[in-house]
């Protein structure tokens, strides 16, 4: 058996464990957002981001609420979409290692590239779909 029959075999498998890998820390770093939202707020506040309360609302509805309809399959492949725009648009507000020296250039510069990675993965995601495991199939 060709390794591309294997996984054209568990295809819808394989579609549901990458929802479950890409949304657990949308939804692991949503929760955290949700129970201690006021310290989420003056995170933005600190970084300088206007209305820093409508930024954390704004990221904790992306992070957690769309997280966890990825997760489940439900609008798959718009909301993939938009949080594929959001996490571009997190890694240009809050990784901008260009503005950076030495270690916290590095370490910008990493989350940069992992959120750049991560919308790749939400592209493909829009673009296949959620698989027959999904609420969007049923």
């Amino acid at each position: 058996m060709r390794y591309t029959t294997l996984f054209e075999n568990r295809k819808d498998e394989l579609l549901l464990l990458a929802r479950v890998l890409l949304m657990a820390l949308f939804v692991i770093f949503g929760w955290g957002k949700l129970t201690g939202f006021s310290a989420t707020a003056a995170y933005m506040e600190a970084t300088g981001l206007p209305l820093p309360t409508l930024a954390a609302a704004s990221a904790l509805i992306m992070e957690l609420f769309v997280g966890l309809a990825i997760l489940i399959g439900f609008y798959t492949r718009p909301l993939a979409l938009l949080l594929a725009l959001y996490t571009l648009i997190t890694a240009m507000i809050g990784h901008r290692f260009w503005l950076l020296t030495d270690a916290a250039h590095m370490e910008a510069m990493i989350n940069f590239y992992k959120n750049v990675s991560i919308a790749g993965g939400l592209l493909l995601l829009c673009i296949t779909g959620p698989g027959k495991y999904s609420v969007d199939r049923r």
